[in-house]
């Protein structure tokens, strides 16, 4: 068992031993360790410990649990001249993401419709292991285009607002991204899945907001009491999918190369100035850009839906984007390290940032609130809306978690489900689901997920991220 040393009520120190290079910090409860410490991830924590040119401790955010090479919920930051890039940090759904959408609807005014709006979403969105809109084409050269713009390419063909590019992490467009670098093969998964929900964990729900703990905050954000609101969770689909497994293969192959000492395989890695870490890298942007012009595709039609079951134009629904941000991703950032300024290559695997007000990378229209963070619960609870806070630039890099954090493997969650009707079971919480299957539903249980209200309690009471509101599902979508 990996050896824990508590600091205080929201952080827990794994001591350096052996061949790590630093610590440890892993930000829980001491009510969440019994579930922590019941799978490998702790080990991971330590074993990303090791690697070459690790800046600062190896962290985990609070909904943490094992996953490939690093542990959902890590955060590492690497010394681009000495340190490496490793996909096992950012994982196999690059930029897999969250955007929420406000409107100026009341929560009475939807729920007569609920039903019918959850089977348009379902009809618009296609969703499900596969899904492919047969109605929406692309060439190899405008493809291409995807990936090097992202969200800007969709808005430039007319899927949304030029405004909607001003509430998305870095503009929805990763720069430095080369198409060139991605697989036929990966290529050929993704071009039919552009504006596709996908299965697993992801989901469009709308909700209300249900309680608000900043009002003046809440205001900036454009929230307000029993506002009707809807999250779009998914990201690149099997072209992100094949970009990691494409990459996985090389980077083996570069870790034996420089000499890297690995703790476990899959935290296979290559040197940032590298051409291995230098490609991987470009081709990880330009999945991460497939996922922005994603989100960005499904919230045209999600926009689309509700002016169709509602009748009502644009102006008097306000589906307006309050904001987009990525948990899977590795990025170039500057940080103040030991009172300097210096460039890190920032891995967040199932974690999301959290810059604070007046930091340059946060949208202008949130300068004085701090960038939102959006960490989405389960189908059955609740999600939540934070602000980003200086503490968490100062202790994580600006990094916070990115959801509730799974408790069950999907095998046991259907094992938990069986004999069960989940839909009739939400039906009567007030809950319209549809999904592609109802193994797809089972395996979303709640009772799946840690419950994100005290993930959120840690990193707000840590001081890495500020609570402005709660919003309540009122119908879902899953894949």
């Amino acid at each position: 068992m990996v050896k824990l040393r508590q600091i205080d009520d929201y952080r827990w120190e794994i001591p350096r031993e052996g061949k790590m290079r630093t610590r440890g910090l892993i930000f829980c409860s001491r009510e969440m360790l019994p579930s922590i410490q019941d799978d490998q991830s702790l080990q991971q924590v330590a074993n990303v410990a090791t690697l070459p040119g690790i800046v600062g401790p190896s962290m985990a955010m609070p909904d943490i649990h094992w996953g490939y090479g690093f542990a959902i919920g890590g955060v590492a930051a690497f010394d681009p001249d000495e340190g490496i890039v490793s996909p096992g940090g950012v994982g196999y759904d690059i930029n897999c993401g969250v955007r929420l959408l406000r409107t100026k609807l009341h929560r009475d005014q939807v729920t007569c419709c609920m039903e019918d709006l959850v089977n348009t979403l379902f009809t618009n969105i296609p969703s499900g292991v596969g899904s492919r809109r047969k109605d929406f084409k692309l060439t190899g050269s405008a493809f291409k285009k995807v990936l090097k713009d992202g969200a800007r390419w969709a808005v430039q063909q007319g899927f949304g607002e030029a405004s909607d590019l001003a509430h998305i992490e870095a503009g929805g467009k990763i720069e430095g991204a080369d198409p060139d670098l991605v697989s036929d093969f990966a290529m050929n998964r993704g071009k039919d899945q552009l504006g596709t929900l996908g299965s697993g964990n992801h989901f469009v729900e709308v909700g209300y907001v249900c309680e608000i703990y900043d009002a003046p905050l809440a205001a900036k954000l454009g929230l307000f009491q029993d506002q009707v609101t809807t999250i779009v969770h998914t990201g690149s689909r099997g072209l992100g999918h094949q970009v990691c497994e494409d990459y996985i293969k090389v980077m083996l192959k570069a870790s034996a190369k420089y000499g890297i000492e690995l703790p476990d395989r899959q935290l296979c890695c290559a040197p940032l100035t590298s051409p291995e870490g230098k490609n991987y890298l470009a081709a990880m942007a330009g999945a991460a850009n497939f996922a922005f012009a994603n989100r960005q595709l499904i919230t045209h039609w999600v926009r689309e839906s509700f002016e169709q079951v509602f009748k009502l134009g644009p102006r008097d629904l306000g589906l307006d984007l309050v904001y987009d941000v990525a948990h899977n991703i590795a990025k170039l950032e500057t940080h103040t390290v030991e009172g300097k300024p210096r460039k890190l290559c920032i891995h967040r695997k199932g974690a999301t940032r959290a810059f604070p007000p007046h930091h340059p990378e946060v949208p202008e229209a949130y300068r004085e609130t701090g960038q939102p963070v959006l960490i989405p619960g389960d189908m059955g609870r609740y999600s939540f809306v934070l602000v980003g806070t200086q503490k968490a630039l100062e202790e994580t890099y600006g990094s916070t978690c990115h959801g509730a954090g799974r408790r069950m493997s999907r095998h046991q969650a259907k094992k938990e489900a069986r004999g069960r009707f989940i839909i009739k079971e939400l039906a009567a919480q007030g809950i319209i689901v549809r999904g592609a299957g109802r193994a797809t539903i089972d395996e979303e249980i709640s009772e799946a997920y840690k419950d994100v209200a005290s993930v959120v309690d840690v990193v707000h009471g840590a001081g890495i991220a500020k609570k402005v509101a709660k919003l309540k599902p009122l119908g879902v979508i899953k894949g």
